[in-house]
Order: structure tokens, then C-alpha cells, then sequence
């Protein structure tokens, strides 16, 4: 059963945290594919200056004002897509940004899912999946096995250290254990591939 709207419907680093377990699938061109979320980064609205929407409402931003429960894909460095889900009430901009996933069908077993540029791609996740309803379309999260607090991780985000105080935040949550978390912390501190 897909995650309702009321899920979304909440700020931002709420909804990281929840995400945590839940199921991320992809339903095109007769596959299905889908993976176990266990790494998020929240993005918290206008005045998060790591966040798109802090240069205001533009053709990119609109989406990220609402309504919750929309995809916002978008393309870096000219070669990775990202995939975030609308958070917050509608007006209140936010998202979380996707960064990994534990494969659990359909992926190709070669295809690596930690980190948002990889999942992407393995998933098929691209700019015309950006505002997609998750209520109607193709791309939608389901419920999971919920994670206890002492398996999760909270830290700094990453590549966001343009963002001045803002790039230190702890919005990034992850699954201590898992192998498929993008970056973890090492004893020191320091993250590592």
C-alpha cells in the first residue's frame, strides 16, 4: 500500500527519519523494481540555504512548495539524477532527498544503489520523473520494517558546503548497519566512500 499523503504532509526532517525502512518502487515498462530506503537528507525550506528552494520560486523550485507528495527529480553535474519527495503542507517548501537504498527486486544485481545518482540510475529514475504524483504514478514508496532508534545514524549532509552553517546540520539520517549508506563515519569523524 502506498505511503498516504499525510505522510508527506509533515516537516521535512520528520519525514527523513520515517523514511527510514520504507519501501521505494518503480512500476514501468512491464518491471517492477524496488528498494529498501536507508539513507535520507532533509531539506527544510527557504531559509535552509542548502535547499533549491532558497533562491525562491522558480520553474525548477515550484514543486518544491507542494503539494506533498510529489517527486522533484533533478539532473547535477550533468550526468547524475536525483530523486526527492515534497514534504511539508502546501506553500512550505521542503523535500527529502533520496541517497540510498538496500535492493530488494527487480535491480540489476551489478547496478549500485548507495548514493542518489547511483539508485537513479539503477532504478531508471529520471527528469520525467520529476512531479510525479506518488498517489498515481509509476514511482510511489510503500511501508516497511520500521528502525529502531538505536540502529540510526544522524550526521552533517554532504556536497552542500556552499551552504555556509547550513552544510553542517545534522539532516542526513542512515542505517548504522547497512552497506548501502553512501557515506559513513569513520572513528575520527570523517566520512568515507
Amino acid at each position: 500500500m502506498r505511503l498516504p499523503v499525510s505522510f508527506y504532509e509533515r516537516p521535512a526532517l520528520t519525514v527523513a527519519r520515517e523514511l527510514l525502512g520504507t519501501h521505494l518502487v518503480l512500476e514501468e515498462g512491464g518491471e517492477r523494481r524496488v528498494g529498501r530506503i536507508v539513507e535520507t537528507e532533509a531539506y527544510i525550506g527557504e531559509y535552509d540555504l542548502a535547499c533549491h528552494a532558497a533562491k525562491g520560486r522558480t520553474a525548477r523550485t515550484e514543486v518544491l512548495f507542494g503539494p506533498p507528495g510529489r517527486a522533484y527529480v533533478y539532473f547535477i553535474y550533468g550526468m547524475h539524477h536525483c530523486f526527492n519527495v515534497v514534504t511539508e503542507t502546501e506553500g512550505l517548501a521542503g523535500a527529502v532527498l533520496i541517497r540510498g537504498v538496500e535492493p530488494v527486486e527487480g535491480l540489476p544485481p551489478h547496478r549500485r544503489t548507495d548514493g542518489p545518482g547511483r539508485l537513479c540510475s539503477a532504478f531508471g529514475i529520471t527528469l520525467a520523473h520529476n512531479r510525479a504524483d506518488l498517489q498515481t504514478a509509476g514511482l510511489y514508496l510503500t511501508a516497511g520494517v520500521a528502525v529502531p532508534e538505536e540502529r540510526v545514524g544522524q550526521g552533517p549532509r554532504i556536497g552542500v558546503d556552499y551552504a555556509g552553517v547550513w552544510a553542517q546540520a545534522p539532516f542526513r539520517i542512515w542505517i548504522r548497519d547497512s552497506v548501502y549508506v553512501s557515506k559513513v563515519p569513520s572513528q575520527r569523524g570523517r566520512c568515507r566512500p
